[in-house]
């Protein structure tokens, strides 16, 4: 038997679970075992899961419906436990170092207790110094194990059940598991309390809980707040029953209606029935108060007396009293209204358009990436939604002529902004931007995170420079409804990099549609189009952005890279999109593409990729053609913008490091040869898992149309799909 087992659920928390997993398996002390409770076998926190599972023999995964709740996940969790003692972990918390053997050491001394008690930090989301909370209160306690009788105080509700290890045979004797609901912890936290005989507390912190920006599921607004009053109903029933002394049901008691009238006295969690919570927490005070409790003093006293007589408008009065300033503040015009531009303000007062939807990419660079391919298939499958894109005014006149389009700026662009159901982007509409009741944001993205992203780039200075204020990009991150994922490691990634409310639709990329949908014809056309020489092998070169560099550099003698590579070989240039560099210009064997509209068209063109550090690899990785990463400046690069994994550990083909390296790969054909496609195989089954041909068709039925998720057609297996012809046969033997 284990001395410890770490039950931890992770209910739509697959981005950081492999952190919390990590700072288990990295403990000193190796007696444990591991559960992960994970939504379902396909759920993105179950693959992580399983791949711990398949390295560590400690590990092993368990499922428990994402209906049923947290409370339910740790109780499956406890019952596949065989450990000693249970320890309950959040999805996004991490065990300090050396927590596991502090807490053996600990268990050493005291010897067996139902509970052992210990302190927590709680760490801020994004910014503020970790607190440790529980502090203060274990510093009470006695020393060696004691009876809750002697500090009562310590042995309470105020401390989560990831702060304390339970003894697991204590809990099966005494039949305690999480109730149902919204405050299962607060449940369950409180049947420990009534029912621990022996208890101890060390007094170091064990583990890390990441504060979530949203913030707890029973802290939001709703009518689940009722079910706070039917925990403490139960609690101080079962406590009556057990026979209590005077000081443990006071604390209990003092405790529970602290959270009560926290809760009560909070506008934002009672949208609705106010007076109908405070006049049942009036009946329940009245009836669970224990023979000779004493008022705590100052306003939470005032606020007891005022509930013990069911003083309701009294209650409200001073509860405005104390929500003044924060009337004030709410009354001043919000900033991101005036921002906006008169016009604007008067359009939001109109009613949305239920036929209006905006389409915009790459900040209003024209008509491309997904955007695009979500507004041409809604032309097919949605013909009543009207749809209009934006587009800057450098960018007008590349617009196609039968797409309706407004220039950023305008009168008529502010109107359709504000009037819009549903508005779709590759990147972020303007800050001024409102997201009125009613509408449906969709975030297209345009790429898979190889490089950090979003507020995960907080800690590389020169890119968070750039990127301006995260809590204006987090102001925007509000305003997404669905955000498209193509694969489970951009599902992840982009729940850290954009911690958001929204859903996540794990529908693939629109954009890479065309890759699975066009013929040979297709690709005899664009290349004839970008110039390609009839039976030449045409290469895309594709380097990525530097952030620590001022202008475009490729980083690689093109001209030379050709006469080295081979007498067919020509090279197609395509810079990244914030250098409008390229005008089609031709050099020799290079042709500059960089100012070509669609990306998707260089690629069906290319025969082979090289690139750098580019998402372009994980797109092009849908055509099953030949990858070769050129990383000359890898180190570098990870130091200035941070990365998600290691590319040259985990590469899509053949890895060089230096021009001469690189011009050998193509020469002798390796390439596109055998260890060329297996790396890419594994590539591909790891990132274009979701990019099957109708990735627009689905987005299209879920959000213009409003079918239900049951009703979007399936993700067609990888085997079963047939990419784009290549133009040029390119294995050499």
């Amino acid at each position: 038997m284990p001395r410890f087992t770490i039950i931890v659920p992770s209910p739509g928390i697959g981005g950081r679970l492999s952190l919390a997993l990590d700072s288990v398996l990295a403990q000193s002390f190796g007696d444990f075992e591991l559960i992960p409770v994970c939504d379902a076998p396909d759920a993105p926190a179950a693959e992580v899961a399983a791949g711990y599972a398949g390295r560590d023999a400690r590990v092993t995964p368990v499922h428990s419906p994402p209906s049923a709740g947290p409370g339910a996940a740790r109780n499956a969790g406890m019952r596949a436990a065989s450990g000693a003692y249970l320890l309950f972990l959040d999805g996004d918390d991490v065990l300090a170092p050396g927590a596991l053997a502090a807490l053996a050491d600990r268990l050493d001394t005291t010897g067996d207790v139902d509970v052992l008690y210990f302190e927590h930090e709680r760490t801020p989301w994004w910014e503020g110094e970790p607190t440790s909370p529980a502090a203060p209160l274990l510093a009470q306690a006695p020393p060696g194990a004691f009876a809750p009788d002697r500090a009562p105080e310590v042995t309470c509700v105020r401390l989560p059940a990831w702060s304390a290890a339970h003894r697991r045979e204590f809990l099966a004797e005494r039949r305690i598991a999480f109730p149902d609901g919204h405050f299962a912890e607060l449940g369950f936290g409180g049947l420990v309390t009534i029912a621990a005989e022996r208890v101890a507390v060390l007094r170091s912190v064990v583990v890390r809980h990441r504060l979530r920006r949203q913030g707890s599921r029973s802290g939001r607004p709703g009518a689940h707040h009722f079910e706070l009053l039917d925990q403490t109903d139960l609690l101080l029933s079962r406590a009556a029953e057990q026979g209590l002394s005077g000081e443990r049901a006071g604390a209990l008691f003092e405790q529970l209606f602290a959270q009560v009238l926290r809760t009560a006295a909070h506008p934002r969690r009672l949208t609705s029935g106010r007076r109908a919570f405070f006049r049942r927490s009036c009946r329940l005070y009245r009836r669970h108060r224990p023979a000779g409790f004493r008022r705590p003093g100052g306003s939470l006293g005032v606020q007891h007396r005022l509930l013990a007589a069911g003083a309701y408008t009294a209650f409200r009065a001073l509860r405005g009293a104390n929500q003044v300033a924060a009337r004030a503040a709410r009354s001043l015009p919000h900033p991101r209204m005036l921002r906006t531009r008169l016009r604007y303000r008067r359009q939001l007062r109109r009613p949305l358009d239920p036929h209006l939807a905006v389409y915009c990419a790459y900040w209003g660079r024209g008509y491309a990436c997904s955007p695009a391919a979500i507004h041409a298939k809604a032309r097919e499958l949605a013909p009543h939604i009207r749809s209009v894109f934006l587009v800057e005014p450098e960018h007008a006149h590349t617009m196609p002529e039968d797409v309706d389009h407004v220039v950023i700026g305008s009168r008529r662009y502010w109107e359709v902004l504000a009037r819009a159901t549903y508005l779709i982007n590759n990147a972020n509409f303007a800050e001024g931007v409102v997201k009125r009741p009613g509408s449906v944001h969709v975030q297209t993205q345009h790429g898979t995170p190889l490089k950090k992203m979003g507020v995960d780039q907080s800690t590389y200075p020169v890119v968070a420079a750039a990127t301006g204020s995260f809590t204006r990009l987090l102001g925007r991150v509000d305003r997404w409804d669905y955000n498209l994922s193509a694969n489970r490691h951009s599902t992840q990634m982009w729940e850290r990099a954009f911690p958001g409310s929204y859903e996540a639709l794990e529908y693939g990329y629109p954009r890479n549609d065309v890759y699975l949908t066009a013929t040979a014809d297709d690709v005899a056309r664009v290349r004839r189009e970008l110039g390609v020489p009839q039976g030449a092998t045409a290469v895309l070169y594709a380097p990525t952005h530097r952030d620590h560099q001022s202008g475009f550099e490729p980083g690689l003698d093109l001209e030379r890279f050709c006469a080295e590579a081979g007498e067919d070989v020509v090279v197609l240039l395509r810079a990244h999109y914030f250098y409008d560099r390229g005008h089609g210009a031709r050099s020799g064997r290079i042709i500059d593409v960089t100012s070509h509209r669609s990306s998707e068209d260089v690629c069906l063109a290319a025969d082979a990729l090289i690139t750098d550090y580019s998402s372009i690899m994980f797109d092009y990785a849908n055509l099953d053609r030949p990858i070769v990463v050129y990383a000359d400046d890898w180190e570098v690069y990870q130091e200035t913008r941070g990365v998600y994994f290691d590319l040259l550990r985990e590469p899509p083909g053949p890895v060089a490091r230096t021009p001469r390296e690189l011009a050998r790969v193509f020469a002798d054909g390796s390439y596109a040869g055998p260890r060329s496609r297996a790396l890419r195989a594994a590539f591909r089954e790891r990132f274009c898992q979701f990019d099957d041909g109708r990735a627009a068709e689905r987005v299209v039925r879920r959000v213009l149309l409003g079918e239900p998720p049951e009703a979007i057609p399936p993700v067609l297996p990888l085997d079963r799909r047939v990419p784009a012809p290549a133009a040029a046969t390119l294995v050499r033997s």
